[in-house]
């Protein structure tokens, strides 16, 4: 049986860290592409913590601050 991955709609977040933000609440998975390409999968992530990203200030600061060291994450591509 084959599995397919749903890949969440990302939207373009205004931060020098961060190029785009994607979430699917049905997994709880949050999407981080940076300037780079490079895109982090981050598990196991509140809707309300991804809610709190995209209307922040400063969403590289938040990101930085209460996500990247706190979630499980995977390099996607």
């Amino acid at each position: 049986m084959t599995v397919m991955r749903r890949e969440p709609v990302r939207s373009t977040v205004i931060a020098a860290v961060i190029a785009a933000v994607g979430y699917d609440g049905a997994t709880a998975e949050l999407e981080v592409q940076f300037p780079s390409g490079d895109v982090d999968g981050y598990y196991a992530v509140p809707p309300s913590v991804h809610r709190a990203l995209m209307e922040a200030e400063s969403p590289g600061a938040y990101f930085n601050r209460h996500i990247s060291d706190r979630y499980p994450t995977r390099q996607q591509y």
